[in-house]
């Protein structure tokens, strides 16, 4: 059963936590913005696996100009812990700009 819960930016500011929006186990996406290069796609899956394992199928924009690229992929997370794990080791792959 999967509970699809939209976190409400209103909440985030008025200090609600987003562990505290979250009903675990659930499913969450990152975008990862990045210098566009071929393998960032392959970087993101690579650095996704090392915290769940799973089969991803993410999907690449390239942006209007062609010098970024945004990398979408959804996880099934079981805890906090991996989020905030996922949003640190993300942020730190090569020619990542932010991580959403």
């Amino acid at each position: 059963m999967t509970h699809d819960k939209t976190v409400n930016l209103t909440d985030l500011v008025h200090n609600k936590k987003l562990k505290d929006l979250l009903e675990f186990p659930c499913d969450f996406t990152f975008k990862v913005v990045g210098a566009a290069r071929a393998d960032l796609i392959d970087d993101v899956v690579q650095t996704v696996h090392k915290t769940i394992k799973g089969d991803y199928t993410p999907t690449m924009k390239e942006s209007g100009k062609g010098t970024y690229h945004s990398v979408s992929i959804k996880v099934r997370a079981d805890n906090i812990e991996q989020i905030e794990t996922l949003y640190k080791t993300l942020a730190e792959i090569k020619g990542v700009r932010m991580v959403l």
